[in-house]
């Protein structure tokens, strides 16, 4: 019999295969899908300043002794390039409820770009005409992880409610819709740009890290 003090804990980390910005905008003419960064919190605009980022990871390539089952620890680890108005702010990744496509659409800054076939903007989960039930994204209301974000670094997003919402998609990988990061939305001039998975650094793309242990004995 091999006990949890005989076993190695390696670390896997999976890069994120889906991500985009929502846009805050009535009729969802605005988004970002394919932009080098994900932005989330309240830009300067005093009207439709909002953003949330959607970040997913596929877990179906697992192996079985990576199954997060059995998973010792989990971090979702976001890169903040954002070097002004850095003042600390919390915030939150909840679990998304309904599937969404990532989109073509590309804007460099928080102002989005025109919305074109497939993005996620803040009224479709699929423009032109696949919707999310509510404005701005349906996601669960208790957070899965919670963080104070300031300046420029990695932020590690970890804890039980990430656990859990991995035990749910490796047993249910239909209902693996990824998280939405939701920063400070009353205080304006506060949004983070965080890298997205296009960005040409691979050090700053969106990764979920996934320490386990490993049978190395007989």
């Amino acid at each position: 019999m091999i006990t949890l003090t005989a076993l190695a804990l390696t670390t896997i980390s999976l890069v994120a295969d889906r991500d985009a910005t929502l846009v805050e905008h009535a009729d969802g003419a605005l988004a970002n899908g394919s932009g080098p960064v994900l932005f989330a919190g309240r830009n300067n605009l005093t009207t439709d300043g909002v953003r949330r980022a959607l970040i997913r990871f596929d877990l179906t390539g697992l192996a079985p002794a990576e199954n997060p089952l059995i998973t010792s620890g989990a971090a979702v680890v976001l890169a903040n390039t954002t070097e002004n108005n850095v003042e600390p702010r919390e915030y939150r990744l909840h679990r998304v409820l309904a599937d969404w496509s990532e989109g073509p659409s590309t804007g460099a800054g928080g102002g989005g770009a025109p919305s074109a076939a497939g993005d996620a903007t803040w009224i479709h989960t699929s423009y032109p005409d696949a919707f999310w039930l509510h404005s701005g994204g349906q996601f669960e209301g208790t957070p899965s992880a919670r963080l104070v974000v300031a300046g420029p670094g990695l932020y590690r997003f970890e804890g039980e409610g990430i656990l859990r919402d991995l035990q749910l998609w490796y047993r249910h990988p239909e209902l693996n819709f990824g998280w939405i990061l939701i920063g400070d939305e009353t205080t304006r001039q506060n949004a983070r740009a965080f890298g997205s998975r296009e960005n040409d650094d691979p050090a700053l793309r969106p990764a979920l890290e996934l320490t386990y242990p490993r049978r190395d004995l007989p």
